[in-house]
């Protein structure tokens, strides 16, 4: 009887002290504002530590919450260099971005350190193709203006002209970027009609360009061509402003720019200068530098643009599993297994 119930004392311990060893991994969250789902698969089997308001962490605050932590849980809106891998510790073992993008992340600095970083690529790509269509349309059929002259007094009768707005049938449609999201937008321009959908990608892509019958062509050609332009790469030091005034001066009087992508890969002044001198169209942004925009900004001004603050993957679903992969991100590399999406 005595042995019996030692033996249950030592296997409770025992349980104890595993419980207290898992516990023992510490992950610090930059936003309180995420889904609560990822929290709480964290907090199962680490000490958590979040940021208390719902806006983007102080630096200060992150340099001295991020001290001593085992992993971070981030978002776009966090700069993770050099400074907070020091104010971190040696023990820091991985950073997992609750986005697609990882710019803000500096790659190099965590490779020479061994940190493990991840983030959250393929969860995103049906809300932001859903959402760069919403855009395309907003922008190309002038909804925002027209629902402004509902308020205003301007919508005073029926006009045979009165904000007309240019269709996308037999329209010629450029894709700058052809990975998950950009293929994903191209399906769904497809009902609409098109005359033709191109890409402009370093690689082929020939299969899955043949599923829409889109067409490869080099960046001068679909600048030169394209009645609508459509955003949808990667923010690299290649794509850097790649839209700078040389490339607006190239375009069609009509055409109507549409950036989902990364607000980098614009000039703006450029992409202001060309709406301001009507030599494009319009464009629909959903991204810009920076973000937030300053309420005095020059983009403000123009009537011949849509803009949105960022809100690609702001589907509630794909939210809630962007939460859900951060956290497993972490909790695989604190387990040291293979992460779910990890940065090569």
């Amino acid at each position: 009887m005595r042995s019996r119930l030692i033996s249950q004392f030592v296997r409770r311990l025992s349980t104890s002290t595993r419980l207290a060893m898992s516990l023992s991994k510490t992950v610090y969250v930059t936003r309180p504002d995420v889904d609560s789902s990822g929290l709480e698969l964290l907090r199962k089997s680490c000490n958590v530590s979040t940021w208390s308001q719902p806006l983007p962490v102080p630096r200060e605050e992150l340099l001295r919450q991020v001290a001593g932590k085992d992993a971070l849980f981030c978002t776009l809106s966090d700069k993770i260099n050099a400074d907070v891998l020091n104010a971190a510790g040696p023990q820091l073992k991985c950073i997992s971005t609750m986005s697609v993008g990882y710019e803000h992340i500096d790659i190099d600095e965590c490779k020479k350190r061994g940190i493990r970083v991840g983030f959250t690529p393929d969860v995103l790509t049906d809300a932001t193709a859903e959402l760069t269509l919403a855009l395309l349309l907003a922008t190309n059929r002038r909804l925002f203006e027209a629902s402004k002259q509902v308020y205003n007094g301007g919508w005073k009768s029926w006009a045979p002209m009165w904000m007309c707005g240019q269709g996308l049938k037999n329209t010629r449609i450029g894709l700058y970027g052809f990975g998950r999201i950009g293929q994903e937008i191209g399906a769904r321009l497809v009902p609409f009609k098109p005359s033709q959908i191109t890409y402009t990608t370093r690689s082929e892509r020939a299969t899955e360009a043949a599923k829409i019958n889109a067409l490869r062509v080099s960046f001068d050609e679909m600048l030169t061509e394209s009645d609508f332009i459509i955003v949808c790469c990667a923010l690299t030091p290649e794509t850097k402003e790649i839209f700078n005034e040389s490339a607006f001066k190239k375009m069609k009087s009509n055409c109507i720019f549409i950036n989902t992508a990364r607000g980098g890969v614009v000039d703006q002044q450029a992409l202001c200068d060309a709406l301001k001198t009507k030599r494009i169209q319009a464009a629909g942004l959903d991204v810009t530098t920076p973000e937030p925009l300053p309420l005095n900004d020059a983009l403000l001004e123009l009537e011949n643009i849509v803009l949105l603050p960022h809100i690609g993957s702001a589907d509630i679903e794909t939210r809630k599993e962007m939460s859900r992969i951060t956290a497993r991100n972490i909790l695989a590399a604190l387990s040291d297994k293979k992460m779910e999406a990890e940065v090569a």
